[in-house]
């Protein structure tokens, strides 16, 4: 999952200060009081955090079940891509030994089946890719949405003015923090609180397996993809 790009997040809190004002002397009026500001019900954020919204939407719960959901879904094209590739390449190399054997008209006829049969895988391949990253990008922008909401709540709720994100590396301000203002597992642990459908049991194995399935791994930042895209010819 060509990991979407989202916008660095600002979050903070401004407060309006009043004045309060007296007359002077026994003989003047005082002067209409101006109403006193309401005081915050608590401290001033002031911490700053760091937080990988890729890495988070890619180790979430609900992320996690997308993504192998995704690699389901293309697992066919993937297999189908594979044999075509192979096809191209056994012609290839069959084509490559039987050459210096082959008329004039049967190297012109081989030589246009296997172009044609390149070009096919081609447009196969850069089909299945473009549908491989429209739907991991639909992926993104919906967990994504969510993930910038629970971000706001925990935020506010733990007392943070600015919150920075740091998936892409070419385009961040942070150049270093410490390990302590870093909030991406707990933005994670956040998010599947308040999103628990996406916590699912793990699927019983079938009988007699003898090896343990494994998930595609996913990369923090983009644009690294939470699935890995067809395998290009």
């Amino acid at each position: 999952m060509s990991m979407a790009k989202f916008k660095i997040m600002a979050i903070g809190l401004s407060i309006a200060l009043g004045t309060t004002a007296f007359g002077q002397g026994a003989a003047t009026p005082a002067a209409p009081a101006t109403p006193a500001a309401t005081a915050p019900a608590g401290p001033v954020p002031t911490k700053i955090g760091v937080v990988n919204i890729q890495q988070a939407i890619g180790e979430c719960a609900e992320g996690k079940k997308e993504i192998d959901a995704l690699q389901q879904k293309f697992n066919p094209k993937q297999a189908e891509l594979k044999n075509m590739s192979d096809e191209v390449e056994g012609l290839k190399k069959q084509y490559q030994a039987q050459a210096d054997k082959l008329s004039d008209d049967e190297k012109s006829s081989r030589t246009k089946a296997i172009d044609t049969k390149q070009k096919s895988l081609q447009r196969n391949f850069e089909d299945a890719q473009a549908e491989f990253q429209q739907a991991e990008q639909d992926v993104i922008n919906r967990i994504g949405a969510k993930m910038v909401t629970v971000l706001e709540k925990y935020a506010n709720a733990n007392g943070y003015a600015v919150v920075l994100d740091v998936s892409n590396p070419q385009t961040s301000p942070v150049l270093w923090a410490t390990q302590a203002s870093v909030i991406t597992k707990d933005l994670v642990e956040a998010y599947d609180k308040e999103n628990p459908a996406g916590i699912s049991a793990p699927a019983p194995k079938p009988a007699g397996s003898a090896g343990t399935a494994t998930r595609p791994a996913t990369a923090p930042a983009r644009p690294a993809t939470p699935a890995p895209t067809p395998k290009k010819p």
